[in-house]
Formats: structure tokens, C-alpha cells, sequence
């Protein structure tokens, strides 16, 4: 915790941090196991804090464009396994994140929203794989995927950043605003997986009903059939 307090200096912070944080987000992009949402938040924080101008709009441009180029870069990996009749190592990941429902999900919702749930996917917490998954299976071409993810990786950046200067907002120390945007951010992530568990049930009652329903109309179809079968 000491360490944490003490910050180095900001000429210092500066010539490491923005790098830093470009390479997290760029890599987390590529390997959906970084929390790059906390890291944009705590970069908020500390250049907040700052007594240099223009800090925390640098901090939303190196987040925005190493996010984007990472979904552009996982996109044309992606890509090149689909096209390939072997596929490849990185669109069998990608398979492996999602779950077959939540496919189904993100594919209706491209056929219906089209480029737009770019944007919606890359807000909601574990959304953007299953979506661009769904873009790649239709074989969304390179280019309409880029017009679609730059404003998503824009808008995911400013999200993202707010939550840090809400945190840094609350606290006089840095280091005590980076725990507050960890916390926020850790809490908007476990949001999206809370919601699907309490409305898991309902979805998966009435599927059944459904089913009863019908296998009882069969029954009753079937057994008029034997009737007229035994009576002409």
C-alpha cells in the first residue's frame, strides 16, 4: 500500500504510463483476459489528479485507438480463420468464450441492429466477443467492421473513463480513487452475469411449458387418431 502511495513524479508517469497503457489495452484487446476497463479507469484517476493539462483527454485517445486496433487486429485473425478450411487457433478461441445461447443471441441481434450493436457490445461487460464472433460467422467484411467498432471503442473509452474521474472525484488521494474505480468497474462487470443468472429460470420455465403444452396437444391429436382409427 506504500508503494502505491507513492507516486513518482508526473514527467515520470507521463514517459511510462501512456506506453503502459497502451500496450494493456492493445494486448487486453487481443486476449479478452486483461480487465482493460479497471486499467482505463485507474489511468483516469491518476491524470485527474494531475497538475498537466490535457492529461485525461490523452488517456481517452491512447485507450480509444489501442482498443481499437486491437479488435481490428483479433477481427482479421479472426478473418483469416474463417476463410481458412482449418480454421485457426484464434477463431477457435474465440468459439471457446462463447456459449452456443449466447451466439444465438448476438447473431439475432446482428441480423436485427446490424453495425449498431457494435457499439452496445463493446459497453456491456463480456458482450463484444460473442458479438464479434457473430460478425465473423456472417462473414462481415473488414471494413464495415471498422466503421462499426470505432465509434464502439470511442464510446467504451469515455465510459470507462468517467467511472475514473467519478472515483478520483471522491478522494483527495490517488491511490484511494484507483481502489474506488477498481471497485466501480469490477462492479459493472459482475452486473451483466447477476441479471442473466436471476432471469435464467424464467427463460428456461417457459420453454418447458411450452413443450408440455404441446406434447399434451399431440396426446390428444394422437389419441383422436387411434379413435377415428378403431371407429371409420
Amino acid at each position: 500500500m506504500r508503494a502505491v502511495r507513492e507516486l513518482p513524479p508526473e514527467s515520470t508517469q507521463q514517459a511510462v504510463g501512456y506506453p503502459s497503457l497502451f500496450l494493456l489495452v492493445a494486448f487486453g484487446a487481443l486476449v479478452p483476459v486483461v480487465p482493460t476497463g479497471a486499467i482505463v479507469s485507474s489511468a483516469a484517476v491518476v491524470a485527474f489528479h494531475h497538475q498537466t493539462p490535457y492529461a485525461l483527454l490523452l488517456v481517452f485517445l491512447v485507450s480509444a485507438s489501442a482498443a481499437f486496433l486491437g479488435d481490428v487486429a483479433l477481427y482479421w485473425l479472426g478473418q483469416r480463420g474463417v476463410r481458412s478450411r482449418n480454421g485457426s487457433r484464434w477463431l477457435a478461441a474465440l468459439r471457446g468464450r462463447v456459449t452456443a445461447d449466447r451466439l444465438a443471441q448476438a447473431q439475432a441481434k446482428l441480423d436485427t441492429h446490424q453495425v449498431s450493436v457494435l457499439v452496445l457490445s463493446r459497453l456491456v461487460p463480456a458482450g463484444r466477443i460473442p458479438v464479434m464472433l457473430a460478425c465473423l460467422l456472417a462473414r462481415m467484411p473488414l471494413r464495415r467492421f471498422v466503421r462499426g467498432d470505432l465509434p464502439a471503442c470511442l464510446a467504451w473509452a469515455a465510459t470507462y473513463q468517467l467511472i475514473g474521474i467519478l472515483g478520483g472525484s471522491l478522494f483527495p488521494e490517488p491511490w484511494q480513487g484507483v481502489m474506488a474505480a477498481i471497485g466501480l468497474t469490477v462492479l459493472v462487470s459482475l452486473i451483466p452475469a447477476l441479471w442473466r443468472r436471476v432471469r435464467g429460470p424464467r427463460r428456461d420455465a417457459s420453454p418447458a411449458s411450452g413443450a408440455s403444452g404441446t406434447s399434451g396437444s399431440t396426446g390428444a391429436s394422437g389419441s383422436s387418431e387411434t379413435s377415428r382409427g378403431e371407429h371409420p
